[in-house]
């Protein structure tokens, strides 16, 4: 992932933000008459995008803001306009960070005053049943367009381009092949009538959950990658995200040590699916 040269990396603020800093400042009733008042603070963290909080002095402190910068060649992996028409809805919606102004190259956000996941807070039996509380209440949002599951198509797009650029060589032993074959043999399983289809994250790594440390509160970020989907799916590759730590010097190295016991992935289910357990489990267990 690059990010186009936007001077932000080393404090300079474009014309373009400059002015809608400024404006944003204005309606909220703050003056920033000197450019120099803007204070760039990169923030770490981000894989498809490069973040950064400004601030500017107020009489009571000091105002901030997120400024994400959209990265490029991510074209691959997700939609970008489908993402910044999710964002807008989930913002309009009260979910997330509020849109605040959009320029040439990226947007700026409502800076969250929370602390960000790390792999270990993942894996915290009261954190993760707060992330699950949160989970069941993503997956019922009544999101605009079609309601179809992305996944499959998704799926085969990203293994499609992994053929293309690979060697055959490469492809043999990553198995690509087979990986179609299983795509195929998922879909078929997870098509039937029983699966719950709700709106999904898909991304629900440690680095995209929030939590207020004085109130709890949950707050689930970026959604690149969002969809309807099997609510099944989100799960699953949240407890795998679980076995993961994206800040050592061996990212991409998974320790399924780490992944939530049978106990503490029907805690986790049970949050998401209650509404479902109740409209269709019951019944049955009553009867």
């Amino acid at each position: 992932m690059t990010v186009k040269n936007n001077g932000l990396s080393k404090g300079c603020v474009s014309e373009e933000l400059r002015k809608l800093l400024i404006s944003l400042a204005s309606s909220w009733g703050d003056v920033i008459d000197d450019p120099r008042k803007l204070r760039v603070i990169p923030l770490k963290g981000a894989m498809t995008n490069e973040v950064y909080q400004i601030n500017w002095p107020i009489e009571a402190g000091a105002r901030s803001v997120l400024v994400r910068v959209y990265g490029e060649g991510v074209e691959v992996f997700f939609d970008r306009d489908d993402e910044i028409r999710t964002f807008e809805c989930m913002s309009e919606h009260g979910h997330g960070p509020r849109l605040l102004g959009r320029f040439a190259d990226g947007r700026v956000e409502e800076f969250i005053h929370a602390k960000t996941l790390s792999a270990a807070d993942l894996r915290d039996p009261e954190i993760s049943a707060l992330v699950a509380a949160k989970l069941r209440e993503f997956h019922r949002l009544e999101m605009p367009g079609p309601k179809n599951v992305f996944l499959w198509d998704r799926m085969r797009n990203w293994v499609g381009e992994a053929k293309r650029l690979s060697s055959p060589k490469d492809a043999e032993e990553f198995c690509l092949d087979t990986l179609e074959e299983e795509i195929s043999m998922l879909q078929k399983e997870f098509s039937q009538d029983h699966q719950d289809i709700g709106f999904c994250h898909n991304d629900l790594q440690y680095g995209n959950i929030m939590i207020d440390e004085k109130t709890r509160a949950i707050t689930i970020i970026d959604y690149e990658y969002a969809s309807y989907n099997p609510v099944a799916y989100d799960l699953a590759n949240h407890f795998c995200e679980m076995v993961a730590n994206y800040h050592t010097d061996t990212p991409h190295i998974l320790d399924y040590s780490k992944y939530p016991g049978e106990i503490s992935q029907y805690l986790v289910s049970s949050f998401c699916f209650i509404d479902f357990i109740f409209a269709f489990i019951l019944p049955f267990l009553v009867d």
